[in-house]
This record gives C-alpha cells, structure tokens and sequence, in this order.
C-alpha cells in the first residue's frame, strides 16, 4: 500500500509529522523490553491518551443482526500516538480502524496476521489502517501494549492512536468485541463493522466488498 494524501493534510499526514520520532521510539522500546523482560513501562511512552471526539457516537455493534451504523457518518476521532504524535481519523481516503486489547488472545493472533498482509501487499489499494490499542489495564498480561506491538513491528507499518482509560474512542465507535474493525469510506460514513478473529483473505474480500472495489 503506497503513502496518500488525505486531502492534503489528512490523517497519513498528520501521523507523518510524528513518523521519525515514532520509529526512534519503536527501536528504543524493543530494546528496552528485550533487557527487561518487557514487564515495565518504557520511559517517555504514554500508554494512556485523550481522545477528542467529533460527531455522533455509534450504536453498540452486535453480531448477527444488520448493523445500524453502516451508512452513518462516523466520528472523527483526536488523539495520540506512543511517542505523543498526533493521529486524526478524518475523512478523505477509505480507512480500517483496527481495536485491540493487549491481553485479548484474539487479537495477539490477529495483529501477525495484519503485519503479514501487509507485507505480502494484500492491503487494498487506497486503503489507510490504523490501530487503536484500548481497555488498556496495567493489570492484565502482556502489558504494555506498546512493547507488544513494537514486538511484531506493527509501528513501523501502521499508526498506533492510544485510548483513554475511559475507552472514549471505542465507545464512540460502538466497539462490543476484540479485535474490532471500523471501515470508514472516503466521504466518512461507516461502510462496514467486523468484530472477532478473521484471516485476511475474508477481511479483503469484505472491505472491497463494501467499497465497491
């Protein structure tokens, strides 16, 4: 997947402000956690953020019934990366929104799946993806979520936003389940919500599914 303009200043350019010092950030966790068994908080790297949300919440997600949210103009989320770039979900190129929990085993399998589709360049062309780690919890295992994903190099690839404690960003996408996805097209309405496990070549065949392509 090649870098694009989103609109110009759009949230790829937004993240990119943030991009060096991201990567700098992402060698220095990795080899922080490599030292330390990955049990403590990296210095300097916030695993919490504040979330601005612009527009209407979306319903509750629920599996198996019609999904009220697809055609809704989703929310515009605000908030910030590990290393404090800031990240802006705003409309102008189709994006995934992927939700993950650092101790949901569903999304441990689910993020080598993601890096690999990415490598092997299965992304849908135009497609923009980016991460929201959530429901965050010191207490839990394989916390931090930023060792953990720096560990399957999902930084480098994708934006990283981190959600509040109070989980603003997931709440305002309706997210029920992990990992959760929010397909957002290039006018900004939902054209498609996935919660749960999926391989990669059925979450192709469902995003170009529900953007036309």
């Amino acid at each position: 997947m090649s870098n694009k303009d989103r609109n110009s200043t759009g949230n790829k350019s937004v993240w990119l402000i943030g991009g060096i010092a991201a990567l700098i950030a992402t060698a220095a966790i990795v080899a922080v956690a490599s030292q330390s068994g990955g049990d403590d908080v990296v210095a300097g790297i916030e695993e919490f953020g504040d979330v601005l949300v612009e527009g209407k919440s979306l319903p509750a997600f629920t599996t198996g019934q019609a999904d009220q949210a697809v055609g809704m103009t989703a929310p515009i989320l605000t908030g910030k990366g590990f290393t404090g770039n800031t990240i802006v979900t705003s409309p102008g190129t189709p994006t995934l929104l992927v939700f993950l929990a650092h101790w949901c085993p569903h999304c441990q399998r689910e993020v080598p799946l993601l890096v690999q589709w990415k490598r092997d360049g299965q992304v849908p062309d135009g497609l923009d993806v980016i991460a929201i780690t959530t429901s965050s919890d010191p207490a839990s295992p394989n916390f931090p979520p930023s060792e953990w994903l720096a560990r399957e190099e999902f930084p480098a690839l994708w934006p990283v936003m981190t959600d509040s404690g109070e989980k603003t960003a997931a709440n305002a996408m309706g997210v029920s389940g992990f990992p959760f996805f929010v397909l957002v097209d290039a006018q900004g309405k939902v054209a498609l919500r996935l919660s749960g496990e999926i391989e990669m070549a059925a979450l192709t065949e469902q995003i170009n599914k529900a953007l036309g392509t």
